[in-house]
């Protein structure tokens, strides 16, 4: 049985050729300054919850710039060079919530986060998702997220540093969908199971 699909691990394996994130009139040059700004200016770099609010409320409005900018520079260097980006097309009634941070060694984190948005059905659906991220020179980074598609079963990690892997995942994960998705044969009926074809 084919359970509940992740939507924001979807729309991030879905996504291509950079800019194909939607816009808001204009603001993602707005949006771009300030964060150009902020880190421009001295002071304590934000903690690890902070970064992914920040890169989450620029995925939400479609702000590929800034969605680049919050990424690890291997990962910026990585889709650059694949002409890729990470931002899916901008929702206006999707909505976040960061919740607790679990720091790995002395340069990692991961940090749980839920997504809630409106499914097909127009009803409010909450997927969660791990993100990972980094410490190096620029503060935080986010170099990849972790989600569960398929219930029951382990999540699916995709490195931003690893568009190659992003790709087969993508790949996989389309294939996984449509084997799931195809009707199961009938039942067979009561009592047939047992019955003895060569029994005449």
């Amino acid at each position: 049985m084919l359970a509940r699909y992740c939507t924001l691990l979807s729309v991030c394996l879905m996504v291509g050729v950079m800019g194909c994130g939607k816009s808001h009139g204009g603001g993602n040059t707005a949006a771009s300054g300030q964060g150009d700004a902020a880190t421009a200016q001295a002071g304590p770099q934000p903690g690890p919850a902070a970064v992914v609010a920040e890169f989450l409320e620029a995925v939400r409005t479609g702000n590929d710039q800034h969605v680049m900018q919050m990424l690890s520079p291997l990962a910026r260097q990585k889709m650059a060079e694949k002409n890729r980006s990470v931002t899916p097309p901008a929702s206006d009634t999707a909505k976040f919530e960061v919740g607790s941070v679990d720091y790995v060694g002395s340069d990692g984190a991961r940090v749980a986060c839920n997504w809630i948005d409106l499914d097909e059905n127009g009803k409010p659906r909450t997927d969660h998702s791990l993100w990972v991220l980094r410490h190096g020179d620029d503060g935080w980074r986010v170099v990849g997220v972790a989600a569960t598609v398929f219930d029951g079963e382990p999540p699916l990690l995709l490195n931003f540093e690893d568009p190659e892997d992003m790709d087969k995942k993508q790949q996989w994960l389309r294939d996984e969908i449509a084997r799931r998705s195809q009707p199961q044969p009938a039942a067979i009926k009561s009592g047939e199971a047992a019955k003895d074809p060569l029994r005449r």
